[in-house]
């Protein structure tokens, strides 16, 4: 009877182990507190107190080409979905980064600089604010005569104006009758449930984190200006030619490629209607922004594609672009392609938009909707950048990722579709050699300290090597890793119950790591620790083959858990090549053993981790003497 007890305690002990003393990820006080509140849960879901606050923006915006000035006026209904009374409304403009005395991450020219935004009217409520914006850098604090109340709703009325910058960002002149309007709307910040109000301020380098809202909104431009933008034209009759109309509803609904309006139609002033000003309207909903980009000479290219098979639903491709942009001539075809493949592999969920439209700029840059890239002049690189932004729909724009304290849960699963699209697109070499050298090689032999900062380190908190590696590269290769130790079914169904959980919410890191754990029914945070927490790098080594020739041992010199090949050359001169995948280094990060079936006398071994590039290769082949 004894035994039976002490066997079914030792049992127990196992079992309570396995499940309380699994190694845990360090967690900071606000976002433990969290969890203690309800709103996060260990499972990976949002907790039974989960909120987010919500807003509808009715918006009339003006562009003056002329005067280069936006203009408009704004009714946001801002709901309140949190337990706390709002004692103060926080009001973003990101465009301020262009004023002289905002911080920013880098040096500018003088053209990049204007004088920022100007508030003429702001009401909260109908009680009057006296607030220009003047003394606001991106993020603007306003104290609020009456309180916003938990769970309730406020009317914010706003009008204002600011300048586009000669110089072109993200936004701004693209050229002198050609402007790209990306963040032109004072917006109220994300208050949230592990910071309250996200006051970071923008710098230029950290991204963007928005909360999901409904826009309607419009475009005032003069005559023989086309405007092209986040969401639904609705009104294509009022502001097209008929001809022009025609082809663009004519283009939602087939493959074929359709030049809406070439360079003659364009320089001869018959694409719009011919009043003064026309006023383009749109509609989005469930989004976390929207923007713009207008133009009197651009070319215009349309089609479609079936982005959800079960339902055939289809997404409108459209380009815009100057009769230069050579890199632009194939963007509709090309969006055709990435759409599809990325609606229908990985991610593998449908393209969850109704369009997308690639507009000639020079950021390079994703938004909702849309893309504004820069001639390149390289047709495989164009496409590669292109597919970058597009691939960016899903994180951050269908996961409300907080890019701005967490890049890497953004750009670093844009990294890792960009890869894969490549592969489809032009073969496994030519995808592993472009990753090596754009994502991987700079990073692997740069021995600074600012490269092997933990990647769970705030974006915020890096400099320009380390974020850059974090948020891209490196965090890439995190998601990679762990696709080939679970093997592509288990991580897709992992990565499809992480975004079927959180799209249109707010994850935050520790909801991809549980969410992973909970999906695929195994604890590892072993590996999340190793890749997201630790100063570890690229650096594996042979260190010796026993001498009966059946154990390689392998040492993990930079301490992550990779992938890696070993390929044994027999001393009869036949070779065979072993995948190793992380696990083997779930039981000890230092050393792993392979142990071989065949006893034949090994001439050589060789270690090739692939994309996965070694800080010192010269230590992964040991000939056997």
């Amino acid at each position: 009877m004894e035994k039976k007890i002490l066997h079914f305690a030792v049992i127990a002990f196992v079992f309570f182990a396995q499940n309380n003393f699994a190694q845990e990820l360090y967690m900071p006080r606000n976002i433990k507190q969290a969890y203690a509140d309800g709103t996060r849960s260990k499972d990976g879901k949002p907790g039974k107190n989960y909120w987010q606050n919500h807003g509808k923006y009715n918006m009339e915006i003006a562009v003056d080409p002329r005067l280069k000035v936006v203009s408009g006026t704004e009714t946001i209904i801002y709901e309140n979905n949190s337990k706390d009374t709002l004692r103060s409304l926080a009001i973003r403009f990101v465009n301020n980064l262009h004023k002289p005395s905002s911080p920013r991450g880098s040096i500018v020219s003088d053209d990049f600089l204007s004088d920022g935004l100007t508030i003429t009217s702001l009401k909260i409520e109908n009680e009057v604010y006296n607030e220009n914006a003047r003394k606001w850098g991106t993020v603007g604090a306003v104290k609020l005569k009456k309180a916003i109340l938990p769970h309730s709703k406020t009317i914010i009325n706003i009008q204002w104006n600011y300048p586009l910058s000669k110089e072109s960002g993200r936004e701004g002149q693209i050229d002198e009758t050609t402007f790209f309007v990306a963040y032109s709307y004072p917006r109220v910040s994300v208050y949230d449930d592990y910071n309250g109000w996200d006051m970071l301020p923008h710098t230029d380098r950290q991204e963007f984190y928005n909360d999901f809202n409904d826009y309607v909104f419009s475009v005032k431009a003069p005559k023989n200006y086309v405007v092209y933008a986040t969401g639904d034209l609705l009104n294509p009759d009022e502001v097209l030619q008929p001809e022009f109309a025609t082809r663009l509803k004519k283009s939602y609904t087939t493959d074929e490629i359709l030049h809406i309006a070439n360079e003659q139609e364009m320089q001869s002033g018959i694409v719009t209607k011919q009043y003064d000003w026309n006023v383009w309207k749109f509609e989005a909903k469930n989004i976390t922004d929207v923007t713009f980009g207008l133009s009197d000479h651009y070319l215009w290219d349309a089609s479609s594609v079936i982005v959800d098979k079960k339902t055939n639903r289809r997404a409108s491709v459209q380009a815009a672009y100057d009769i230069k942009g050579t890199d632009f001539v194939n963007s509709v075809k090309n969006n055709q392609y990435a759409l599809d493949w990325f609606s229908n592999n990985w991610p593998g969920v449908p393209y969850p938009f109704s369009k997308m439209t690639a507009f000639q700029g020079f950021a390079d840059m994703e938004y909702p909707m849309m893309c504004n890239d820069s001639q390149m002049g390289d047709a495989k690189f164009a496409q590669l950048v292109q597919d970058h932004e597009v691939a960016h729909t899903y994180f951050p724009f269908y996961m409300g990722i907080n890019e701005t304290r967490y890049a890497f849960m953004d750009e670093g699963w844009a990294t890792t579709f960009e890869y894969l699209i490549g592969i489809a697109e032009h073969g496994q070499e030519a995808a592993d050699q472009f990753y090596k050298n754009f994502r991987v090689k700079g990073y692997i032999n740069d021995r600074s300290t600012e490269e092997d900062q933990p990647i769970i380190s705030m974006s915020t908190q890096v400099s320009g090597a380390g974020y850059g590696n974090n948020s891209y590269g490196k965090a890439s290769l995190s998601y990679l890793a762990l696709k080939d130790m679970l093997g592509d079914d288990l991580f897709k169904k992992a990565l499809h119950d992480y975004m079927d959980t959180w799209n249109g919410k707010h994850p935050i890191p520790w909801d991809y790591f549980n969410s992973f754990n909970t999906a695929t029914g195994k604890n590892l945070n072993w590996f999340f620790n190793n890749w997201f927490f630790t100063n570890h790098y690229l650096d594996i080594a042979v260190k010796s083959v026993s001498a009966d020739n059946k154990v390689i041992t392998v040492e993990n010199i930079g301490g992550f858990a990779i992938p890696f090949d070993v390929l044994i050359t027999y001393a009869d001169n036949s070779k065979v090549t072993l995948h190793q995948t992380p696990a083997i280094w779930e039981k000890n990060l230092k050393t792993a053993k392979i142990v071989l079936k065949s006893t034949k006398k090994i001439k050589q071994v060789e270690l090739d981790g692939g994309i996965f590039m070694d800080a010192t290769p010269k230590n992964n082949s040991l000939i056997v003497k």
